[in-house]
């Protein structure tokens, strides 16, 4: 008997919002940046240093959440994401430098394990010719939460202080994880109570993922795609608002165009990469345009073309952002047979290494340079990079 047309789009639907809720949670902070470093009397670069630290906690959490979904299950492990997420921003509306990096690692804690939650509901709760549409979907929670972020926050900021708006996006994520309690005892029941938690084989996804050729390619390259990514998540704001002397809110919506490609990106790439273009030879195509839009914005001026800026914002979201679900899949097709999940969690911790070290030395070299055109200047030059290994690992593939 097939499921329920419920059981196939419920566990999309909850999943995608509360990634898109923790995506929110996590960039919020970054699109209020320029009011907040002017609050505090520091540096907007300092941003970096706030998104290493929360990926560090993401890292931690995504290489524990195997095991931790298997013995609480896929929707119990998202509400304790959402609550982490909630404690977190609560802790970064105190003006204080330690309580701010105490709640970028639990904004971090709650991130990290919602894509290997998710997976391991999806895959089970979906039937298989809807398998890549459905991942395709629920991975434009991330753009999607960016999105909610550049529209959202900048208004809010306008109707009260920073800190109130902080506490707003808290509370949104505490009755998110409310919201998805009816659906727990339905989504959770194949949760096994008795599964051991150990941190000895921690380690074990990093170990499988170098020990072959091109996962560890691959996982190199998402290293640099994500310090690419989340560089432009953090920084673009304050460049456009900075340097560019765009309004905040104009800013913020700018934002939230590139995360719109990013959403058409990660669907679109899917689905032509599946009947079209060889994942490979896709992901090399991204990788080589997205070095050319962030080369652009490195040479916006003020008064520049409307239709040139926000057409290379777009594109550039569309490939920054939009590259994951045709990564996520090819590494799936490369990983050893039965070892799919495990692989992903491995390039998934490389990936977040990526935003933990990649974000701050950016931050630095904008901020020693006195311009963040130099920053992307050095995205582009990584994502050229990425650009000559995947077109090496395609090659070596071939003969």
């Amino acid at each position: 008997m097939s499921n329920p047309p419920w059981r196939t789009w419920m566990p999309l639907f909850i999943t995608l919002l509360i990634q898109a809720l923790v995506t929110m949670a996590l960039l919020t902070l970054p699109v209020m940046a320029p009011v907040v470093a002017k609050a505090m009397d520091v540096s907007p670069t300092l941003l970096g240093v706030y998104i290493g630290i929360s990926y560090v906690g993401a890292i931690l959490a995504s290489l524990a959440s195997g095991a931790t979904v298997i013995r609480m299950g896929p929707i119990r492990v998202s509400q304790w994401g959402l609550v982490f997420c909630a404690a977190g921003l609560a802790m970064c509306a105190v003006p204080w430098i330690p309580a701010m990096v105490l709640g970028a690692f639990l904004v971090g804690l709650g991130y990290g394990p919602m894509t290997p939650a998710s997976s391991h509901l999806l895959a089970r709760s979906t039937p298989a010719h809807r398998l890549s549409l459905v991942f395709s979907v629920k991975q434009t929670g991330v753009p999607l939460g960016g999105m909610m972020a550049g529209a959202v926050v900048p208004p809010l900021l306008l109707w009260v202080d920073w800190q109130a708006s902080l506490l707003i996006v808290s509370a949104a994520c505490l009755l998110c994880a409310l919201a998805a309690q009816p659906q727990r005892e339905a989504l959770d029941d194949d949760r096994k109570p008795d599964q051991a938690l150990r941190w000895g084989n921690i380690l074990q996804p990093i170990r499988l993922v170098f020990s072959h050729r091109a996962l560890a390619t691959m996982a190199v390259c998402s290293f640099m795609f994500s310090v690419v990514q989340m560089s432009l998540m953090t920084y673009l704001v304050t460049y456009l608002h900075d340097e560019l002397l765009l309004t905040l809110v104009a800013a913020g919506l700018a934002m939230t165009l590139t995360q719109f490609g990013g959403v058409m990106g990660r669907v679109m790439w899917g689905y032509v990469a599946d009947r079209w273009i060889k994942p490979l030879r896709m992901l090399s195509l991204l990788a080589i345009t997205m070095s050319g839009t962030a080369m652009a914005c490195a040479w916006f001026e003020v008064g520049s073309s409307a239709l040139w800026f926000y057409g290379v914002l777009a594109v550039f979201g569309a490939t920054a952002i939009g590259w994951n679900g045709v990564y996520l899949a090819e590494v799936a097709r490369q990983a050893p047979k039965g070892m799919a999940s495990v692989a992903t969690g491995g390039t998934l911790a490389v990936t977040f290494l990526g935003v933990v070290f990649g974000s701050p030395l950016v931050g630095w070299i904008s901020n020693v340079t006195g311009t963040y055109r130099s920053g992307f200047m050095a995205l582009s030059l990584l994502a050229f990079t990425c650009f000559s290994l995947l077109t090496w690992l395609s090659r070596a593939k071939k003969s």
